[in-house]
């Protein structure tokens, strides 16, 4: 068989790539996938300290967070980022509020539990979130038993897509002496967060979500007082690999453009962190706020007009990030191999109440800029919804999006 020329053939290789619009990892845009595509860097070559110093610095920009915050990058994902958290944080008979709206809530209160921690948590049905009566009754009750250490919340729920509002969270945490600790892997520089003006503690992520980067990194910025609790413990150390006091000098000489050592980073991704955060900071974080929030509502009419409800039960529970749809009456999970056949490829069910009754499509990062990707999108879900023997008009349900390229553009 003739082979087809480079060119041509790469050009069939683009068109057929599939396009991945699972709530993480994501698309990237083209300047992230150069500044990561080149020959593994040293950790003290220049290039690499450079990027690492600016990242910090860029981080809380985008965090909103005060001078005086401490941001963190290492290796390793959103677990990582959530184990770092609980171990400089919390010691054994410490009490603590976790806040659950779904599988990532549940690990992280399982975490804290291994931790030691005495963990009250408040609850809510699948597609619900606690309201903030709920939660200050909770802590009224667990201060009655003596002080608070921490109020830990999931921002955006993947497992579900309810979105809480952390700003009230916060304000009661320190009302009631406690740090506030914010699981932010699929909400940050997706749904607002303003450390510093909610004077939260700690707001944590991963890089393969709307950071718009490959998996990889743990990202988080701290608080002085967090830092301070950090300090204080009484207990034995955490883990050597996860101690801010092993890490601090380290992130300090980044910052300063200094080489520095301690646990080799992940070079590569390291080189394209402060690519993605400039591209996310360019018109700031709220522009990018707005931006998700744009195509979010965009994506919300299609599904309406798809027969598609979401898993958030009240609209102000639906995240700007992901859509968890539930499947309509007759389609079961097969839906989702159907969009794959489309060329698109969302993600199943996670939440073990619910995993064989819904499925997942993340919105986010780089995606959000290219109208042509969310089109696709739409057209590949309602083309599988079709497939599967229901009266759907494919046309419809794009058109439905309205004018939201404009923004995205």
């Amino acid at each position: 068989m003739a082979r087809l020329p480079h060119t041509v053939e790469f050009a069939a290789m683009t068109i057929a790539k599939p396009l991945l619009m699972i709530p993480g990892p994501i698309e990237v845009s083209p300047a992230v996938t150069q500044a990561f595509s080149v020959p593994p860097p040293s950790h003290l070559a220049p290039s690499v300290i450079e990027a690492f110093g600016a990242s910090l610095e860029l981080m809380r920009k985008l965090w909103m967070a005060p001078p005086e915050s401490q941001p963190f990058v290492l290796a390793g994902g959103g677990t990582a980022a959530m184990e770092m958290a609980v171990a400089n944080l919390i010691e054994p008979e410490e009490r603590v509020l976790v806040v659950n709206t779904g599988y990532f809530s549940s690990r992280l209160a399982e975490m804290l539990r291994r931790q030691g921690a005495l963990v009250v948590e408040v609850e809510a049905p699948v597609g619900e979130g606690p309201s903030a009566q709920e939660i200050e009754a909770a802590l009224v009750g667990l201060a009655e038993l003596g002080p608070i250490k921490g109020l830990f919340a999931t921002h955006v729920d993947t497992s579900t897509g309810v979105c809480l509002d952390p700003e009230p969270l916060a304000r009661l945490a320190r009302r009631y002496g406690a740090l506030s600790v914010f699981d932010g892997v699929c909400a940050t520089a997706a749904e607002e967060f303003r450390m510093e003006e909610w004077d939260a503690d700690l707001y944590l992520t991963a890089s393969q979500k709307a950071i718009g980067l490959p998996p990889g990194l743990a990202l988080m910025v701290v608080s002085e007082r967090a830092l301070a609790a950090r300090e204080s413990r009484r207990a034995t150390a955490p883990p050597m690999v996860l101690d801010w006091q092993q890490w601090l000098p380290i992130m300090g000489a980044y910052e300063e453009r200094r080489p520095s050592y301690f646990s080799t980073p992940a070079t590569n991704l390291i080189l394209a962190l402060p690519v993605s955060l400039r591209e996310i900071l360019a018109d700031g974080p709220e522009a990018r706020c707005d931006l998700h929030r744009s195509v979010a509502t965009a994506l919300r009419r299609a599904w309406q007009e798809l027969g598609l409800e979401p898993v958030p039960r009240r609209a102000e529970l639906v995240s700007n990030a992901l859509s968890a749809l539930r499947f309509p009456a007759g389609v079961d999970g097969s839906l989702v191999g159907r969009i794959a056949a489309e060329g698109v490829i969302v993600a199943g069910g996670l939440h073990p109440e619910i995993r064989g009754e819904y499925f997942r499509v993340g919105h986010m990062g780089y995606c959000l800029t290219q109208p042509a990707m969310i089109r696709r999108t739409v057209e590949a879900v309602a083309k599988a919804l079709a497939a599967g023997g229901r009266p759907i008009d494919v046309d419809g349900a794009v058109e439905a999006l309205g004018e939201f390229g404009d923004a995205a553009a």
